[in-house]
């Protein structure tokens, strides 16, 4: 018999919650195969198996937390499969687990091997699905790209397999009317003075947020000040280089790459912004690793863009793009997520006109930007015209920044937003 157990995950990172099982006892599995689906505090892993053999035990269930080394399923190397897969699906197993360890990080691509006779042919265009959906699905021959699903993101998971009727072509009314928003986190239907609720269990990264924001609430000074731009400028520009630019560099040119670079060269001249303070000690950090937060399914997350001082507006935006669809798709790894000297975060893409952003801990600053909306403005004693405006706040951890340096930071930023030509000249 051999044990998996759970692996070393991060430096900070002690134990996981069981999401879900992509095996069940009497499954044969291959070694390098993936078998559950863990979530820690920051990502989401799917821990493989050292060993080939059947699936005798179980030591966990889902939802149990387990902690880094613990025993959480036994193999029995000399075992037959209780429920044996033919040789053509254990091929295609074993294949696409290869392939998911040659591209961890992407979305899996389709084989160039001819399908099993009897199976579904995949479209080109493949949906994008958890492991534990994929096997499901092939051994219902349901075509994937049939099944509906309830996640904000079209990600297709086990429970919509399963509840994927082909004769109706669609989840029953009564079933579907039941399932929570989020499917992976359990609903107990419940009535309170006679009235209907859900309690919805949280997931182990909103209890982390949520602890996370509290803490920095009670521990930091928080401050925010505000200003406005003029997006004039930057409109402009975009309009008239966005198509050359995507030509050239294969990526759209977005508000985001401005403000990134605008943040870098304010973080310049106000250090302090660039900070973070431990114990009786203030850490000025030299390098200019950027948060950007991002709406994942499961939760507000922030990536970070490295070196952004070093990067050209292609590169930055090719990396905020590339981390935004890891995000999208639950594809982040740890070390995506790890550092950062400074968050930028955009309730503007949601529509929010102000907002004060809270810090993410230990960073001592935050900018957020916000919906970009006409405004009637005062060009000068006798002009008024409507301009594109945006609002933007710098949240900071007043034990270190006083009001000068915060009120200065934005003035710098607006400062490069509305000529941003002049971001060249920062560098």
């Amino acid at each position: 018999m051999a044990e998996i157990k759970v692996p070393e995950l991060a430096e900070s990172i002690t134990e996981g919650t069981i999401a879900q099982w992509l095996k069940k006892p009497g499954d044969f599995v291959n070694k390098g195969e993936y078998i559950v689906e863990l979530e820690t505090d920051k990502v989401n892993v799917e821990i493989i198996s050292d060993y080939e053999g059947v699936l005798k035990e179980l030591r966990a269930n889902e939802g149990d937390t387990v902690r880094v080394g613990e025993t959480i399923a036994v193999v029995d190397e000399k075992g037959e499969s209780s429920q044996p897969e033919s040789q053509e699906q254990q091929s295609s197993v074993l294949q696409e687990a290869e392939m998911k360890k040659q591209l961890p990080f992407q979305q899996e691509a389709p084989t160039e091997s001819k399908p099993a006779e009897n199976a579904t042919p995949e479209k080109k265009d493949r949906p994008i699905a958890s492991p534990a959906a994929r096997k499901l699905a092939r051994e219902k021959g349901i075509d994937l790209s049939s099944v509906p699903t309830i996640d904000p993101l079209g990600r297709v998971r086990k429970h919509d397999v399963e509840l994927y009727n082909p004769n109706a072509g669609s989840i029953s009314a009564e079933k579907a009317s039941v399932q929570p928003q989020k499917p992976d986190q359990p609903v107990i239907l419940q009535t309170e003075a006679g009235k209907p609720v859900e309690r919805i269990r949280m997931s182990r990264r909103r209890q982390t947020i949520a602890n996370r924001l509290v803490e920095v609430q009670q521990t930091a000074a928080m401050l925010t000040t505000f200003n406005e731009v003029d997006m004039t400028a930057v409109i402009n520009l975009r309009k008239r280089r966005k198509d050359k630019f995507f030509e050239e560099h294969d990526v759209r040119l977005g508000f985001m790459s401005f403000f990134t670079k605008a943040v870098v060269a304010a973080l310049k001249k106000q250090p302090y912004l660039n900070a973070e303070i431990q114990g009786d000690e203030i850490l000025l950090k030299k390098y200019y690793d950027i948060g950007i937060a991002v709406a994942a399914p499961e939760g507000l997350v922030v990536p970070v863009v490295r070196d952004a001082d070093r990067k050209n507006f292609a590169e930055i935006e090719s990396d905020i793009m590339e981390l935004a669809e890891k995000a999208r798709t639950n594809k982040l790894s740890l070390k995506d997520l790890q550092g950062g000297t400074f968050t930028i975060t955009n309730g503007g893409v949601f529509g929010s006109l102000l907002s004060t952003p809270i810090l993410n801990g230990p960073q001592v600053g935050i900018l957020g930007m916000h919906k970009i909306q006409l405004r009637p403005v005062a060009i000068d004693e006798e002009r008024i015209e409507n301009r594109p405006m945006m609002y933007i706040a710098l949240t900071y951890d007043h034990r270190i920044v006083d009001g000068k340096e915060a009120v200065t930071f934005l003035a710098k930023v607006k400062e490069l937003i509305e000529d941003p030509e002049s971001l060249l000249l920062e560098g």
